[in-house]
């Protein structure tokens, strides 16, 4: 998935588990759309992507 984090053992990718959410669906209708994934997936997904906003990212010198 070209470097995208995904759930495990899937080619689902939390950017597209999160956008869900964002989107108005619900935890249902995700589990809906992606039968292969469980409800913990959704949760870690969305714990992965709030401790990636708060990542910073510092430039060393070479």
């Amino acid at each position: 998935m070209a470097g995208k984090p995904c759930i495990k053992g899937t080619r689902v990718t939390v950017g597209a588990l999160v956008g869900l959410i964002a989107a108005g669906k619900s935890h249902q209708e995700v589990l809906d759309a992606y039968p292969y994934i469980e409800a913990a997936d959704i949760s870690q997904a969305l714990a992965y992507a709030a401790w990636r906003s708060e990542e910073v990212e510092i430039s060393l010198p070479a």
